[in-house]
């Protein structure tokens, strides 16, 4: 955990969130200022910066973070939706912690932005 992180202190429960999911490895949580009709979050609870940190070390945290994402979407019942990660200020990532978005619930438009 890194101390000035807001995803580590939401994912160590100091900061409240609605929690969608959680296990031992990632969290997930309905967005504050969601995008879409249903627009969540997982993360890792360990705290890594973004995709560019990913490495060989904490990737299989990553491969299950994706198998939570489907494992949340077909409990919502969603049968379509978008996974979007942001890398560095320029493409929008505002906290630094790596963070997928789950977007779904309306048309998403291509190039995304």
């Amino acid at each position: 955990m890194k101390n000035d992180c807001l995803f580590c202190a939401i994912a160590a429960g100091e900061i409240p969130s609605s929690k969608v999911y959680e296990d031992e490895l990632c969290y997930a949580f309905f967005d504050i200022a969601p995008q879409a009709p249903v627009h969540f979050l997982v993360i890792p609870k360990e705290h890594i910066g973004s995709v560019a940190e990913v490495n060989g070390d904490n990737s299989p945290v990553v491969a299950h973070i994706f198998e939570v994402i489907a494992k949340v979407a077909r409990e919502l019942g969603l049968e379509s939706y978008r996974v979007v990660s942001n890398v560095g200020e320029q493409a929008g990532q505002s906290v630094h912690h790596l963070h997928f978005h789950v977007l779904s619930g309306r048309d998403m438009t291509w190039p995304p932005g």
